[in-house]
């Protein structure tokens, strides 16, 4: 959280496989989202304005409400990366070479390590979770407005839109299957706290969930999943989304059998970071919007 907010937007990178794999996403949210990189390049999207001392203006005014530790919004930021920093075990490097070509998932078995089902569940609920905190703090409500959260649902769009998209996809219908939800929120129900506590994904934002102690945390958890369910639902049928129809596109960048998804999801969770990429274009908006209406 030390590092500025225009040094993490202008590091964004333009082409590598979380990239591509959100440019795939595009079937779920056409033209929703595009890799906008770089400080000044995001002002002049977000806000259309091509005077440059305004823009020098705007970027300032960005600078200082993201440093401004009274806000939510560097919070929110280390929520997006915690979640995406726990799964990242292979160096980004081993596949810098790989962009632009079918990358075989063979080749990486030996570097996996399988997650059981109920770490996989925990995981797609802690990035739920990140989520709604996230979104909490930068609209600088209570940590505890699942209601609130659930309503914006329906009006996220761009980056916030595709962020979801692959939680639904990639966290959830890949590891977990069509009935993603439902097998959710029946581990969560046979569930104890240490268990929860546990899981490296939730443990790296625990300190910024609600409850108080471990039981306590754990049905704020599962609150959240069964508040979103609707929703979540409701969205995986207007879009036909199953297993399947992910995997199609998928196919022309990463080579699998389908009889090893598990280990496609893992390799997905390890050598991508949509949340960080996305959250960052997400909080560089909604801080370039604010201090836009402030000038």
């Amino acid at each position: 959280m030390n590092r500025p907010i225009f040094e993490l937007v202008d590091q964004l990178p333009t082409n590598n496989l979380t990239t591509k794999i959100l440019g795939i996403l595009d079937f779920v949210a056409p033209g929703q989202w595009k890799n906008i990189v770089g400080f000044d390049n995001t002002i002049r999207y977000v806000t259309g304005e091509t005077d440059e001392s305004l823009i020098q203006q705007i970027g300032e005014r960005t600078v200082q409400l993201y440093n401004d530790t009274s806000q939510g919004y560097q919070k929110a930021m280390w929520l997006y990366q915690s979640v995406d920093t726990s799964d990242r075990l292979l160096a980004s490097s081993v596949l810098a070479n790989k962009v632009g070509e079918t990358i075989p998932l063979l080749g990486f078995l030996g570097n996996i390590t399988l997650k059981s089902q109920k770490a996989q569940t925990i995981d797609f609920a802690s990035k739920l979770v990140a989520e709604l905190l996230a979104f909490c703090q930068i609209n600088g409500i209570p940590g505890d407005s699942i209601g609130d959260f659930v309503g914006a649902l329906s009006d996220y769009s761009g980056e916030s839109l595709i962020r979801i998209a692959g939680l639904i996809c990639i966290d959830g219908l890949i590891p977990l299957g069509p009935d993603f939800l439902d097998q959710a929120l029946s581990t969560f129900s046979g569930m104890n706290g240490r268990e929860l506590q546990d899981n490296p994904t939730f443990k790296s934002i625990s300190s910024l969930v609600p409850g108080g102690d471990a039981t306590g945390q754990l049905e704020f958890v599962g609150n959240s999943l069964g508040s979103v369910k609707d929703w979540m639902s409701g969205f995986v049928s207007e879009h036909s989304l199953t297993p399947n129809s992910v995997l199609g596109p998928l196919k022309g960048l990463v080579d699998f059998s389908e009889d090893k998804l598990d280990y496609l999801a893992a390799f997905l969770d390890i050598s991508t970071n949509y949340y960080e990429h996305t959250g960052t274009q997400t909080l560089a908006r909604r801080l370039i919007e604010r201090a836009v209406a402030e000038i």
